[in-house]
């Protein structure tokens, strides 16, 4: 979706609601302004239900201080107006009050921002406000003069968070990665230390640039390929509405009759993706004026080194990821679903995705179909796209009743001998 041909007032429903439906705010809480390129500024109204918002709810404030519109502006207005005099860089602002950052601001703490190598890529630098009275000239000046150190995020003590950027899409990805990660470390703690990457590690991801890959043009597409683009599609969207994608991160592919794969593209909006968007890959070649995923050589080489896989899922579901950046072993031999469609999982070591490709390739087997990455994804394979999602839904629920049980007593595995009554029952390969 090109937000470039959308009013200001369509954008800030549809953020809002995106907002709303992720439960990242409540009825009354929250507010986003965008500032449009003849000096008005569009913000959501005061004392509006956020989950029914209309674009004819919106309110525009004229650069000489006129206020069009039903309803009262936002009391947070501003503090929004002082970010815009302080950053012309900046012309979206997003303000909401999600739980897990809530939590921090509450013990006055910003989330950990190098658990995984995408979210201070994505976020840079996070400030911290001292509180103030909402809505007052002093919290407006608090933000500001945070924002004037060039952040681009700034938590609010006792309050919530506030983002600044050159359009709410990059608004909201930044405000989505930071939920994200501050949920991440808070399950993490539940199971032991987060471990952070260090400066050697960021660097090593530094070498992961788009794989330089030919264009073709496709003749046609045949049935095969139109419901598999059809399937993908679904089933990303069901992916980031369960929260296993966030709005740029997530890969999925199937591999199609021919050898050739279908893959998800780079930078698109995971919860908008159609299936336009999907990149065909055909013998090293990708579709013409398209651009795949970054993890387009991994997904590669995974088909190349086994002929049974026929889907891969390459994610970061935040209840598995809490294994990946702790030292917790990951044990699915928790309920006779999870061990038959999960078997034998491994974690493996940070830098393998990025040093190692064609090695990772050849750890997937029929009893080894998911494998997690120190700090970085968790990748899942299958015989056909629904399988292979299957299992990651299994994978994510597991992690979830793992970390459950922690509250309520050690975890019982079932025993090796109820593996062999498993694997004799359910014709599970070795």
């Amino acid at each position: 979706m090109n937000l470039s041909y959308l009013h200001p007032a369509d954008q800030l429903v549809m953020f809002m609601q995106r907002i709303y439906d992720k439960g990242l705010t409540t009825t009354s809480g929250g507010n986003l302004s965008i500032l449009d390129e003849e000096g008005n500024l569009w913000i959501t109204p005061a004392g509006i239900d956020k989950g029914t918002l209309t674009r004819q709810d919106i309110i525009c404030i004229r650069p000489d201080g006129t206020a069009i519109g039903p309803h009262k502006p936002s009391s947070e207005l501003p503090f929004h107006q002082s970010i815009y005099k302080k950053r012309e860089d900046i012309k979206a602002v997003l303000h909401a009050h999600p739980p897990a950052l809530v939590a921090f601001s509450i013990v006055r703490k910003t989330p950990a921002l190098g658990l995984i190598p995408s979210v201070y890529k994505t976020c840079g630098d996070v400030a911290m406000a001292s509180y103030a009275l909402p809505g007052s000239e002093e919290l407006g000046d608090n933000i500001a003069a945070e924002f004037e150190k060039d952040v681009n995020i700034v938590m609010l003590e006792n309050h919530g968070v506030c983002i600044g950027a050159k359009d709410m899409f990059t608004a909201f990805m930044m405000f989505e990665t930071l939920e994200y990660t501050a949920n991440l470390e808070m399950l993490a703690c539940r199971l032991g230390k987060p471990n952070a990457l260090d400066a050697a590690s960021f660097a090593v991801t530094e070498t992961r640039y788009h794989l330089r890959m030919d264009d073709f043009i496709p003749n046609a597409r045949s049935s095969e390929e139109l419901a598999a683009r059809r399937d993908m599609v679904t089933l990303i969207h069901r992916s980031y509405r369960q929260g296993l994608f966030t709005a740029t991160q997530g890969t999925y592919s199937v591999r199609l009759a021919d050898g050739s794969f279908l893959i998800t593209p780079f930078g698109k909006d995971r919860a908008y993706l159609n299936e336009e968007d999907l990149v065909r890959v055909k013998a090293g070649m990708k579709e013409q004026g398209k651009t795949p995923s970054r993890a387009v050589r991994v997904h590669e080489l995974i088909y190349e080194k086994n002929p049974h896989v026929n889907a891969v899922l390459l994610a970061h579901p935040p209840k598995a990821m809490a294994f990946a950046v702790t030292d917790a072993p990951f044990d699915p031999r928790t309920i006779p679903e999870s061990y038959i469609l999960l078997r034998d999982i491994e974690k493996r070591p940070f830098c393998e995705l990025y040093t190692a490709p064609e090695k990772v390739a050849t750890e997937f087997k029929e009893n080894r179909p998911a494998l997690i990455f120190h700090n970085d994804c968790v990748i899942v394979t299958g015989g056909t796209l629904l399988q292979a999602f299957d299992r990651l839904e299994v994978l994510e629920s597991t992690a979830h009743s793992i970390l459950n049980a922690v509250d309520l007593g050690p975890v019982a595995h079932i025993s090796e001998t109820e593996v062999e009554g498993l694997k004799t029952a359910f014709h599970l390969k070795d």
